[in-house]
């Protein structure tokens, strides 16, 4: 991702949506009725692509994931888990309830 901010405004009007999560810099998180989807800033050397797929169910009762044949890990999570995740790793996480 060549730019945050760029694929934040993209992603905004793609969605129709504003995103509930925004961690200026790194990291914004949009949930709409129809798709819960996040990005990530790359780290500084490393390639960018797909990192991993996501899914949200509300009967979750712990996160987990796997890794598929091609390396991409898929994720399944409630959104109450999502969001401690989001918050241990950026604890002033810009949340929008």
């Amino acid at each position: 991702m060549s730019s945050l901010a760029d694929s934040i405004a993209e992603y905004t009007q793609r969605l129709s949506a504003q995103p509930q999560v925004i961690v200026p810099d790194q990291y914004a998180l949009w949930r709409t009725d129809a798709v819960n989807f996040s990005i990530r800033q790359v780290p500084a050397g490393e390639a960018p692509g797909l990192r991993h797929l996501g899914w949200e169910d509300d009967a979750a009762s712990a996160f987990s994931e796997a890794r598929d044949c091609n390396g991409i890990v898929w994720e399944e999570f409630g959104p109450e888990q999502q969001m401690q995740e989001i918050l241990g790793l950026w604890p002033h996480a810009q949340i929008k309830r």
